[in-house]
């Protein structure tokens, strides 16, 4: 998917984080990214392997929201391995979390802003896992306008784009 590809291209250019001001821009690890592209990027001290997938689709219909993405980041040069990040495109509500089922396994992030993440390192892997076995995965939050939304995403290709990053940023 060719869309894919330039969002998360644009999508990685918007979100770095202040201390990896100095960056270049992704070079994708795919020819053909499919639903899931995978992704290198220079940083100031080192490099980060990212792969980003969108929804299928995402309800209720017409609710006003930015991009959404989930990613699964590592930053060997920083020990972070696997991190799971999901952008929701709207601010969730306060004190909130967002629910990530992978074929009726669920795994609860808490929320920061318009951002849900994992709790710990231990967590993340055994979603990652998930993932990578799965087929569907459903991502359930609340804005903090009270909007419940769910975000449905296919698997396939999750496991050939995580183990794109893995080989470009040794991680076994």
């Amino acid at each position: 998917m060719i869309v894919l590809a330039a969002n998360a291209v644009l999508f990685a250019a918007a979100f770095i984080p202040p201390a990896a001001a100095q960056t270049t821009a992704p070079k994708s690890l795919l020819k053909n990214p499919g639903t899931w592209g995978a992704f290198l990027l220079k940083e100031g001290e080192g490099q980060a392997c990212y792969m980003a997938g969108q929804p299928q689709s995402s309800t209720p219909a017409g609710v006003k929201r930015g991009p959404i993405w989930l990613l699964i980041t590592h930053r060997p040069y920083k020990e972070i391995i696997g991190e799971v990040g999901f952008y929701a495109g709207y601010p969730f509500e306060v004190g909130g979390t967002a629910i990530i089922d992978v074929d009726g396994t669920t795994f609860k992030l808490y929320t920061v802003e318009d951002t849900a993440w994992a709790e710990d390192p231990a967590l993340e892997k055994k979603l990652v896992a998930a993932m990578r076995a799965g087929r569907t995965m459903v991502v359930r939050g609340t804005s903090k306008r009270g909007t419940k939304t769910t975000d449905r995403y296919s698997l396939e290709g999750f496991t050939r784009a995580h183990k794109a990053i893995n080989r470009a940023c040794k991680v076994k």
